[in-house]
């Protein structure tokens, strides 16, 4: 069963979502419940047989084979990590982390019927990251299976993120919800799930099937309509998965971060991404970019820091490219956006309060958020691979 896809779900989601609402009342052996529910809905989740190496299993285990090896991995690190420093042991944690999601991508090239992969490995393994690389740095010195596993398998966000971070999960693990904070996040959940219904069901739905569906020719003027339609069926779909995967969060008592903020009116390419699909956008630029840069800097690696910059911007976007996919059109959409983000870079430090970036009058803004919404829905449209 597909997450959020149909009303069959909703339907099903009751009985793990009303036992929760009434836990969280009394604020009793709702953590509980929260362990019982993800297992329930994964189970029901990843319901589907596969063949895996001549056997038939149920999907749910490869998830459960998988949470456990990550669960091995990072509680061997956690140990190592207590002794001192281990650089090699980082290296080797981080590519024991990265290694099933690496084997789905690139070894399912040649085998096209690699059975070890499942929908969301890409996420939870961002996850089992994110607590590798916190374990490292001294900011986590304690995990416990049972908050670790439901945090990497936590079912409202497995399939399709929002991406957590542990620390952030745990806190709210550990905490006691007053009454008032209690109503609050149901007041909050009920929100953002109908939000998800206008988003998800109502105007992407109307978008795909009255714009982008009829949309058959090559045309340049059908292309152009694509581009704009398929920016804005882009961002309500996920949007609106990203409202119903926060939405039940909050009812669930954990406030899985948000996704998207309003995105189409950033006035450039670094305040986009400062605004669209946010978890992934931090968690790169918090892994990746940022550890990059200083490391670079620290190690005088170039001449000046803004080489660094610009080559953390080409590795990083690039790797988000890649991590979409291996198809040409997923690397050229994340190189593409790295060359904005260097562009913008170039252009904010050469002309210092220049008029298009920082003027704030209404003009020159509409202007900036206009230029920018067709670089974004440019790029958007390779990515959608239409112009491959």
């Amino acid at each position: 069963m597909t997450p959020f896809a149909d009303f069959l779900y909703f339907g099903v989601s009751l009985y793990v979502l009303i036992p929760a609402l009434v836990l969280g009342w009394f604020n009793r052996g709702w953590r509980t419940w929260l362990v019982i529910a993800s297992v329930a809905m994964l189970v029901i989740q990843y319901s589907a047989m596969r063949d895996v190496f001549g056997n038939r299993i149920a999907e749910i285990f490869l998830v459960a084979a998988y949470a456990l090896f990550q669960w091995g991995v990072t509680r061997a690190f956690l140990v190592v990590r207590a002794r001192g420093t281990n650089r090699a042991a980082l290296y080797v944690t981080l590519l024991l982390n990265l290694l099933p999601l690496l084997m789905a991508k690139f070894v399912s090239l040649q085998w096209t019927e690699y059975p070890l992969v499942f929908v969301g490995l890409s996420y939870v393994t961002f996850r089992a990251l994110d607590v590798s690389l916190g374990i490292h740095d001294g900011l986590i010195k304690e995990i416990r299976i049972i908050p670790y596993l439901t945090f990497l398998l936590f079912f409202p966000t497995i399939s399709s993120g929002p991406i957590d971070r542990y620390r952030r999960f745990n806190e709210d693990w550990v905490r006691v919800r007053t009454r008032e904070q209690f109503a609050q996040d149901v007041d909050g959940g009920i929100h953002k799930i109908f939000t998800g219904f206008l988003y998800k069901f109502i105007l992407a739905a109307l978008i795909k099937q009255y714009w982008l569906d009829p949309l058959t020719g090559q045309g340049v003027l059908q292309t152009m309509s694509y581009m704009y339609g398929y920016t804005l069926y882009l961002f309500f779909d996920f949007a609106g998965y990203s409202a119903f995967a926060i939405g039940f969060s909050y009812l669930l008592g954990i406030h899985t971060p948000e996704n998207f903020n309003l995105p189409f009116l950033s006035r450039d390419i670094r305040e986009f991404w400062n605004r669209w699909h946010m978890s992934l956008s931090f968690w790169f630029r918090d892994n990746i970019y940022n550890r990059f840069v200083f490391a670079a800097v620290k190690g005088k690696w170039f001449k000046t820091s803004q080489t660094a910059s610009y080559l953390g911007y080409l590795i990083t976007m690039g790797l988000m490219g890649l991590w979409h996919g291996t198809a040409a059109h997923y690397l050229v959409y994340g190189f593409y956006h790295a060359a904005l983000l260097i562009g913008t870079n170039w252009y904010d430090k050469k002309y210092k309060g220049n008029r298009l970036l920082n003027d704030t009058r209404f003009g020159w803004r509409a202007t900036s958020i206009l230029f920018t919404f067709h670089l974004v829905a440019f790029g958007l449209l390779v990515f959608s691979g239409r112009l491959f």
